[in-house]
């Protein structure tokens, strides 16, 4: 990240972070990965660092919009783009079509934007044009954001094949699913049964002033979304940050004391904790990424719980000790649709064949994990899409290769943002090994 000089409070240094961080996520990266590298980079407090968090999702969920007008209004690509995020990251802001008062005044957006332009030797040369294009913007912003509401791409925020794909999947609630990935997510929290019960944890939260509802069996979601460190028992393991919808997981599975069970793909370790508050088995932790298992150590330490962490290829049996297991637990890789509220760079980086690649890569591992269960044992096949290949097909078509019992499951939960029901796109599939 290139040296500037902002104050970290101002949100000129808000959106020269934003700036880079969508820059990013447009060559490929990640937006949390992207995030880490600017962090590490700059050195800030944890407030700015918030700042720029905030800013960078909240660009990425107009990113079609703020491009559309961008390109209405310039007749050559911004570059370098890092001047082509920050305009986009300030016509997100400008061009908020929500109800209710502006994140900041117009003018603010003007000036820091600029701000931020002329403190970068990459974007100085280019601080007159940010100033015309936002200036000409709030000059002809109901003309432009007239033409923009006519673009799929700018009035949805997803690339057009995910729009048409989701149309056709979902032809009676495409719009309602689109619009649910496009709000912000809530902070939901799991309560830990082993140390505390949802009851007394919601007067702990009462007791502090924290507003805060019950949205599931060990559910409770925050009014405002809080950092980790301060929510009241996250430190001492009371609770854990895990979706409502992800929660179903360890009810499903059906568990009982002295079970051997496997977590596939478990990293970061969420169903893994949850598995392990519900009863007393022997879970091995499995994942095919070795940067990622400490952070199922992490999260287990902070449960004061154990499990064997291995590193491995849930397609092979490199890793296995040749023991079956009671219940296995598959999350298979998939492209996420289901949770792009949480991760709205993800409609950016995925790509249209990326579904018949990765549901080729579930099947091999859920046919692979099927072997390793026990006669009578339990597999629970978890997918984060919404895309049917990856999860109904998927389901139907493993069941006939395998000759697997299909048991009660939720099956496909569409993503929802409402008071009763909010909580991510995720899909449940229970099966059975036949006793022979």
């Amino acid at each position: 990240m290139t040296t500037i000089n902002l104050k970290p409070d101002s949100l000129a240094f808000s959106l020269h972070g934003a700036a880079q961080a969508v820059a990013a996520v447009g060559r490929g990266v990640a937006l949390p990965q992207a995030l880490a590298q600017i962090f590490a980079q700059t050195h800030a407090l944890p407030q700015a660092r918030g700042a720029i968090q905030d800013l960078s999702y909240y660009s990425m969920r107009h990113i079609g919009r703020a491009e559309s007008l961008l390109n209405a209004m310039t007749t050559k690509p911004t570059e370098p783009a890092v001047l082509h995020g920050l305009l986009c990251c300030a016509l997100a802001l400008v061009s908020d079509a929500q109800e209710g008062e502006p994140r900041y005044s117009d003018f603010t957006v003007v000036d820091q934007a600029v701000t931020a332009a002329a403190a970068d030797p990459d974007m100085a040369h280019a601080k007159g044009m940010v100033n015309a294009v936002l200036r000409r913007f709030l000059r002809e912003r109901d003309a432009l954001m007239k033409s923009a509401a006519g673009k799929q791409f700018a009035r949805w925020n997803y690339p057009d094949w995910w729009i048409d794909r989701m149309r056709s999947a979902y032809p009676e609630t495409w719009q309602a699913i689109l619009e649910a990935g496009n709000a912000a997510p809530p902070l939901t929290l799991r309560v830990n049964r082993r140390k505390t019960t949802v009851d007394d944890y919601l007067a702990m939260l009462a007791a502090q002033s924290v507003l805060a509802t019950r949205v599931g069996a060990d559910a409770v979601k925050l009014a405002q979304p809080t950092p980790v460190n301060l929510i009241p028992g996250f430190n001492e393991g009371l609770v854990s940050v895990q979706d409502a919808a992800a929660q179903l997981a360890a009810p499903l599975l059906d568990l009982r004391d002295g079970m051997r069970v496997l977590d596939a793909c478990a990293a970061p370790g969420g169903k893994s904790g949850h598995i392990l508050e519900s009863a007393d088995v022997e879970l091995i932790a499995l994942d095919n990424e070795a940067r990622r298992v400490p952070r199922i150590a992490e999260n287990l330490e902070r449960l004061q719980l154990q499990a064997q962490l291995l590193t491995g290829d849930a397609s092979s049996t490199d890793w296995w000790d040749g023991k079956p297991f009671d219940r296995i637990l598959a999350d298979v890789p998939c492209t996420a649709s289901g949770i792009v509220r949480r991760h709205p760079d993800i409609r950016w980086l995925r790509r249209k064949g990326d579904t018949t690649q990765l549901a080729a890569i579930s099947a091999k591992i859920l046919d692979n994990l099927w072997q390793m269960l026990q006669a009578d044992g339990k597999l629970l096949f978890v997918t984060c899409s919404l895309w049917p290949q990856e999860s109904e097909a998927q389901a139907a078509a493993f069941a006939v290769r395998n000759n697997a019992t299909r048991l009660p499951a939720p099956g496909q939960l569409l993503p929802t943002a409402s008071a009763d029901h909010d909580h991510d796109g995720l899909f449940y599939a229970l099966f059975q090994k036949t006793v022979s």
